[in-house]
């Protein structure tokens, strides 16, 4: 899962991003509202924690913007406010949940993980599945009936991409964009490198799922 931080508080966003890579969540910052919505607009997030209180822009006229164009991607509105009206307007405004400053981080964790799930796929308490695998993207785990194998990052990130996105082929540049940024110079022999290594892992557990190539597509996984 890739999370954005949009947060003008330095040391509690550098914070959030150390508590957010030790879940092996790939997590981008920044610190101005500009800059917040120009990353949020890429539409790479799976999940964007805003600050409400931002130079440059606030974080209602983000969610606003996102919501105008079409940009779904769930957002946990972080506010130092405790008033009622300010919870009401961010989540008139499109905001998905909230949390008032001061907050409890494993609440915080917890409510990631249920904007995460928004996307319908197949979860179980410890992860994702598809057809006979399971994928624990904490303990960086697959498995296949009584097998299991350890991921790298980048492994568990690609197989959570292609599982949650199990419907769609993925282009070279998609799955570039969503592991390595928008502006990542990162290249398409990244995105074969990995994909081979998955398909190896794959057949060493003996799993009926693959990784099919769609000619001048991309990938997508089938069950066979």
């Amino acid at each position: 899962m890739r999370i954005l931080v949009v947060e003008d508080e330095i040391h509690l966003a550098e914070a959030l991003v150390q508590l957010l890579k030790k879940q092996n969540y790939t997590v981008d910052s920044v610190y101005d509202g500009e800059d917040g919505l120009d990353y949020a607009m890429s539409n790479i997030y799976d999940v964007v924690v805003l600050d409400l209180m931002l130079p440059k822009m606030d974080g209602l006229s983000i969610i606003k913007n996102m919501r105008k164009t079409g940009n779904d991607t769930p957002v946990i509105m972080l506010t130092a406010k405790g008033e009622v009206m300010d919870k009401v307007k961010g989540l008139d405004s499109g905001a998905d949940d909230y949390l008032a400053k001061p907050f409890n981080t494993d609440e915080l964790l917890a409510r990631i993980r249920a904007l995460g799930r928004r996307k319908g796929e197949v979860t179980t308490p410890t992860g994702l599945t598809f057809g006979d695998i399971e994928l624990d993207t904490s303990a960086l785990t697959l498995s296949c009936a009584s097998k299991e194998i350890n991921l790298t990052l980048k492994e568990s990130e690609l197989l959570e991409y292609l599982i949650t996105n199990k419907s769609t082929v993925l282009s070279k540049d998609m799955i570039i964009e969503k592991l390595w940024g928008f502006d990542s110079e990162a290249e398409a022999n990244h995105v074969e490198v990995y994909i081979s290594f998955l398909r190896k892992k794959l057949k060493y557990l003996g799993s009926k799922t693959s990784i099919v190539t769609v000619r001048g597509v991309g990938y997508s996984l089938k069950e066979e």
